[in-house]
């Protein structure tokens, strides 16, 4: 039995004897099925010739990306909290150094995913480190490995010791970003995977529906998005992929945002 891992995404399936017959995550429109089609690995595979790498973002935080790139490439973010650290979203490759690294750091108590493209081997970090995992309650549909660990929950808001997971929906139902006050020298920082997408110039940001088919997010989800954010105080945007906005944050979202809008209206 192997837990079969697809290519493309990166997200783990339960344990079968042969590959599944698709990945849903990738027949969605907001993913991709290669023109090579789908195709299967496994953790072993990965971890004989890839290695995650740790770095220092600021005090509390740092980011795990695993190299060279696998799947859709986007990284982790750990932050180091005295009540108990937070894994942000996903990655696929967890191996022994990863683990070590981790233990060293202060472990995972927490791991909150922002959306299904990031599931990745979540389950088997949950196992890990014996982290309680939350994914909100609109995804779970997506969920293709449950574990004994996952909590869904609902609602706009929930509160992780300080921090707060915010239902800002727009890329997929659930979307997720998670607030931390005490970063950004306890100015605050949003870390928001591509629900908030940081731009290549990163005194922007944006918001689709799809990003690799490029279909952009309707009017009201991103005045939605816009309204869940504004009661929070941040100074900081962190990306998936390594972006980080850190510059009149609050007025490069909503400038941002009237871009976007005039675009798609246009």
């Amino acid at each position: 039995m192997t837990n079969f891992i697809c290519k493309t995404c990166g997200i783990q399936f339960e344990a079968s004897l042969e590959p599944p017959q698709f990945c849903p995550i990738c027949e969605d429109e907001r993913q991709y099925v290669p023109v090579s089609g789908q195709a299967w690995t496994s953790l072993e595979t990965i971890q004989a010739a890839h290695s995650n790498v740790f770095t220092q973002l600021e005090p509390n935080l740092y980011s795990i990306k695993t190299e060279p790139k696998f799947a859709i490439g986007q990284q982790a973010h750990l932050v180091i909290r005295p009540e108990a650290n937070i894994l942000w979203d996903c990655i696929t490759l967890l191996d022994d150094a990863t683990i070590a690294k981790v233990n060293e750091l202060g472990g995972v108590r927490t791991i909150a995913l922002s959306h299904p493209h990031y599931y990745s081997t979540m389950s088997q970090w949950a196992e890990t480190f014996g982290a309680e995992l939350y994914i909100h309650e609109a995804d779970r549909e997506h969920v293709v490995y449950p574990s004994k660990y996952l909590k869904f929950w609902s609602g706009e808001r929930l509160e992780l010791s300080g921090a707060t997971l915010i239902n800002a929906a727009g890329h997929y139902d659930g979307g997720t970003v998670l607030h931390v006050p005490e970063l950004a020298k306890g100015k605050g920082a949003l870390l928001t995977g591509d629900i908030i997408q940081v731009a290549s110039d990163t005194a922007w940001v944006s918001f689709m529906y799809s990003y690799p088919n490029m279909i952009p997010l309707s009017v009201a989800k991103i005045n939605h998005i816009l309204k869940t954010i504004e009661p929070f105080a941040f100074e900081k945007i962190y990306g998936a992929f390594g972006g980080i906005v850190q510059q009149a944050v609050k007025a490069a979202v909503k400038r941002s945002a009237e871009r976007y809008l005039k675009a798609i209206k246009d």
